[in-house]
């Protein structure tokens, strides 16, 4: 290289800053740089579209940008524009099917430390059966799960702890919090604070007033983090991350659609992993492919029947089962 030529590549090497996408599809991503927090515009570079790695094990991963990816980001000659011109290696992802039946996946968000799960404890009535599935998705993903039961100052507390008992048991961290009493809310702030959360859970249970109750200088407006569970929205509105303040220095994901994510890529004969209170039973099971339903000398139902694991959670299981027995058939 001509001496010109280097001096084009070391100037070129110190304009680049390192970020992360916070949202965008397609054309534009909105990008945190890590040294100021500023927010950016950049396109994505038109060589990393072609062939984002030369490594044929890493093009596959880095195919496609994410919200959560970190990146090298690089201003023009002007530096009122800005161009992603290298995708870091992914630490962890939650993926789920591509939209519109087509084939392979796509990443919802990239450097994920944990999903959590948000249900209230009334007002809406919370559903174990899908908290079962948002469980089994973080799972899946080999992603670590909590549990947050909101609003229970509407509740006496030996209700919400009765209720969500089964997951303590299955040793899920359960955090009992009320915005309007101040219940749990260090606990919160202390799980969240320095990691990336995927944040999800029913319509009404209080996510975008729980954050600001957590986070004050947040302001997010009631209602802004996305009500994941409707249904015709996950197809089209992709994620987003919200920086937490300067002294969580964490992020909130916010994904819509989090009940399509992880369950396609499961077949029915391994659900039985993603249940963490079944995994000590399953190798005790007389038949090695015991699916846990009709097979005699089965040590999960044996351990049901004693009280070892909840009815309930084994109904859930079942029931996602045969969901994912259908659609292996189809």
């Amino acid at each position: 290289m001509t001496e010109a030529g280097v001096a084009s590549a070391h100037d070129s090497a110190a304009r680049t800053r390192r970020g992360v996408v916070l949202s965008g599809t397609g054309g534009s991503w909105r990008v945190r740089l890590v040294d100021d927090a500023s927010v950016v515009d950049a396109t994505l570079r038109g060589r990393l579209k072609r062939d984002p790695s030369s490594d044929a094990t890493r093009r596959e991963d880095r195919l496609k940008l994410a919200v959560g990816d970190e990146v090298i980001v690089e201003p023009d000659a002007r530096g009122d524009r800005w161009a992603i011109c290298d995708i870091l290696p992914r630490r962890s992802r939650l993926a789920r099917r591509a939209p519109g039946g087509a084939y392979g996946e796509r990443i919802v968000a990239a450097n994920v430390d944990q999903v959590v799960v948000v249900f209230a404890a009334a007002r809406p009535e919370p559903h174990p059966r899908m908290l079962d599935r948002f469980l089994v998705i973080a799972e899946a993903n080999a992603l670590a799960a909590h549990i947050i039961v909101n609003k229970i100052d509407l509740v006496t507390e030996r209700d919400a702890q009765d209720r969500f008992a089964p997951y303590v048991r299955a040793g899920y961290p359960v955090h009992f919090t009320s915005t309007k009493r101040g219940d749990g809310l260090a606990a919160v702030r202390a799980m969240l604070d320095g990691r990336v959360s995927v944040l999800t859970g029913p319509s009404g249970v209080g996510k975008s007033s729980l954050l600001n109750a957590l986070f004050p200088g947040l302001g997010l407006r009631v209602g802004e983090i996305s009500e994941s569970v409707n249904k015709g929205r996950h197809t089209t509105v992709g994620a987003t991350m919200i920086p937490l303040p300067n002294e969580a220095a964490g992020f909130v994901v916010d994904t819509p659609g989090l009940r399509e994510v992880g369950m396609w890529a499961l077949s029915a004969e391994h659900l039985d992993a993603y249940f963490p209170e079944l995994r000590p039973f399953v190798p005790q099971c007389r038949f090695t492919d015991c699916t846990h339903t009709v097979e005699p000398g089965c040590a999960v139902k044996d351990a049901v029947a004693r009280g070892d694991v909840s009815g309930e959670r084994f109904a859930s299981y079942l029931k996602l089962r045969d969901e994912l027995e259908e659609t292996d058939f189809q």
